[in-house]
């Protein structure tokens, strides 16, 4: 399940530099998959999607931070517990329950991004 960031959000920005998929932004700000990860050009994600991931996407919120579901891996393969929530000072980082993922889809995700 991928993290959504709540309009509670402060916009302090304590979580973007933690997220180890560069899958938070801040808002209105638009965003690329490849952005700190391994992907280029042309590609099919896990979820089937064809996606250029060089192209500029549109910010999922204009006013807060936001987080990227199809980046978004919970910080699996990387850390025990997502960052983002860890950090957040006022608990606004949450699991979306409108992107459910099991650990193994989340640490595929994770392996696509980031292949060793």
């Amino acid at each position: 399940m991928a993290i959504i960031i709540t309009d509670e959000c402060i916009n302090c920005g304590a979580c973007e530099p933690e997220c180890p998929n560069t899958a938070i932004y801040e808002g209105a700000d638009d965003w690329r998959y490849s952005d700190g990860t391994l992907l280029k050009g042309n590609v099919v994600l896990p979820s089937g999607k064809a996606v250029d991931a060089d192209e500029s996407q549109e910010p999922v919120s204009d006013e807060i931070y936001f987080i990227v579901p199809d980046k978004c891996t919970e910080c699996k393969g990387f850390h025990d517990e997502p960052q983002c929530a860890a950090v957040c000072p006022v608990d606004c980082c949450i699991p979306d329950d409108n992107h459910v993922e099991s650990e193994e889809e989340l640490l595929g995700k994770q392996r696509f991004m980031h292949p060793e």
